[in-house]
């Protein structure tokens, strides 16, 4: 079953929250829920509820397959479009999809720091 706006934020979320020593606040606008590990972004989740969109981090073979496989994900809003995804409601785009590009993307980022400033693993 695919994820309405709402629930494809709250999805995301949630799954950013699960995950050990994540922060979020919104550094750019009021519209934008942004999740980091170490002071790095991973995750933004846009507020505006005529635009109910995710934006990740995303190897860039993986992030072209996305873009390819569902109409509703596109490359990356606001970031580098090789590095990056959007996804918003619409077919495939599932919870499990949802909760997996989210730990990818705290994944990648955290795969990216030096090992001192790594959370302990989960």
């Amino acid at each position: 079953m695919s994820a309405a706006g709402d629930r494809l934020q709250d999805a995301a979320r949630t799954a950013a929250l699960a995950l050990p020593e994540v922060s979020h606040s919104r550094p750019f606008t009021p519209q934008l829920d942004v999740y980091k590990v170490a002071g790095k972004v991973f995750l933004i989740v846009t507020d505006d509820p005529d635009e109910q969109i995710i934006t990740v981090k995303c190897e860039p073979e993986h992030a072209h397959a996305f873009v390819h496989a569902h109409a509703a994900i596109t490359p990356g809003r606001y970031l580098d479009k090789r590095h990056w995804i959007t996804l918003g409601p619409g077919p495939g785009i599932t919870k499990r999809l949802i909760t997996d590009v989210v730990e990818d993307s705290y994944d990648l980022v955290v795969e990216g720091l030096p090992r001192r400033d790594r959370p302990s693993p989960r």
